[in-house]
């Protein structure tokens, strides 16, 4: 057996990288870490306990300004300066994606060593869409930072902080999964607009979304089992107890279904949905 004592710790190199402000530095530290992994530079011990950062969290360059989701504009593809907020609004997301599946392998103490693989796999793959979407905007004259942003996604994971269940449910299941939901009808204005190297990227963010929220979803259930709890009404109930976002149909239940989500819980999301707008 490898005596693993003076081989670093991947969970604690994942707080470092989450501590990294520099989002291309940050970046190019979840794809190493990955393949660290790989070849047994770093290891997982999930009984490690990681001592909480005195620094805020996540680490974060100065700009873009965050600001209240509904006090953004509207952002139309088929204008220059539109366009490039489109993109940067996606890269923002997959920025804070690559923070949350970061968050998820550091904070969350005595689990499967599955499950910080997992979400090592999820925050190299999320650093790959970011690095394409930022490359992307800056052959449209722009560059991350350059448009105000919101916070919702880190904001949720400040509220489950203390509870891996209610991160599984509300983080992947619910406001990443909006993703899936979301795509097809960005994809297509992009390709309207002639952008065809911004459809082809949305087109590998989606087939690698629906393997992260299945993997949210296979931790959801694994969490349930573990605290006796039903998989279809604790979502609710969790959604309800931490003020999570009711979410609007449509939903796109072909990758829904492929992402681990069942026709049952599909039904009642879209019962329990806000009515799509005319």
């Amino acid at each position: 057996m490898k005596d693993l004592r003076n081989v670093p710790s991947a969970r604690r190199a994942a707080l470092d990288a989450l501590l990294q402000p520099d989002p291309r530095h940050k970046a190019a530290l979840a794809l190493a870490l990955l393949a660290a992994l790989g070849d047994g530079r770093v290891h997982i011990d999930p009984a490690e306990h990681v001592e909480p950062p005195a620094a805020a969290l996540p680490g974060r360059p100065a700009r873009p300004e965050l600001i209240a989701a509904q006090r953004l504009p509207r952002r139309n593809p088929r204008d220059r300066q539109g366009h490039a907020a489109l993109i940067h609004a996606i890269a923002h997301i997959e920025f804070n994606a690559i923070n949350l599946a970061l968050d998820a392998v550091w904070r969350f103490r005595g689990l499967p060593a599955a499950f910080y693989e997992d979400w090592l796999r999820v925050a190299a793959e999320e650093a790959e869409h970011f690095t394409l979407l930022r490359q992307h905007l800056l052959s449209l004259g722009a560059d991350y930072g350059d448009f105000p942003a919101h916070n919702g996604l880190w904001e949720m994971a400040e509220k489950t902080a203390g509870d891996v269940l209610a991160r599984m449910a509300l983080v992947p299941r619910t406001l990443e999964a909006r993703g899936l939901d979301v795509n097809p009808a960005i994809r297509a204005k992009l390709a309207a607009a002639g952008d065809a190297r911004g459809a082809a990227i949305l087109d590998r963010i989606l087939a690698d979304e629906i393997g992260h929220v299945a993997i949210g979803n296979r931790w959801y259930r694994w969490a349930c089992a573990q605290h006796g709890r039903d998989p279809l009404t604790a979502a609710d109930e969790l959604a309800a107890a931490y003020g999570a976002p009711r979410l609007k149909a449509p939903f796109n239940r072909q990758a829904r279904l492929r992402a681990g989500f069942s026709a049952a819980e599909l039904d009642a999301l879209e019962r329990g949905s806000v009515p799509a707008v005319p």
